[in-house]
């Protein structure tokens, strides 16, 4: 039984479950902000089968639609509140089926996620999805 009622969270699709397969940046789709107070990403990875490779994650955030106004997110507006956040967020070679999240509680209208791998030669499987708080409870998402 859910304890709570989650009508005040949105699901929303981040990227598909993807296997890379070389160091090809994976890019969110844009998630508008519009009727969220904030928004946290979940990356999930499965079985890593590369021996050496790395990750950086870039949040990204803008006001135009298409995010040609792109810049990263300063620290101050990421979640958990601190530095290193993205760091935090990345995964390396030895990171089996784990879960990071790097949340945004920005003023920009739109934000992306952006998982770069590094010395990729194997399959690197990964998965994100986006959780927002809606701004007011029981709308669509």
């Amino acid at each position: 039984m859910i304890p709570r009622d989650l009508s005040q969270l949105s699901f929303l699709r981040g990227l598909s479950p993807v296997t890379i397969t070389d160091n090809t940046p994976q890019v969110t789709q844009i998630i508008d902000m519009q009727n969220l107070l904030s928004l946290t990403f979940v990356i999930a990875t499965g079985t890593v089968a590369d021996a050496d490779v790395t990750t950086t994650v870039l949040f990204e955030h803008g006001d135009v639609s298409n995010l040609s106004d792109a810049a990263a997110v300063p620290d101050a507006e990421l979640l958990p509140l601190g530095t290193g956040q993205e760091a935090a967020a990345a995964f390396i070679f030895s990171d089996d089926d784990v879960v990071r999240t790097i949340g945004y509680a920005g003023t920009k209208r739109y934000a992306r996620l952006t998982v770069t791998p590094a010395n990729n030669s194997g399959n690197l499987p990964i998965a994100i999805f986006a959780i927002g708080q809606k701004r007011f409870a029981g709308t669509g998402n």
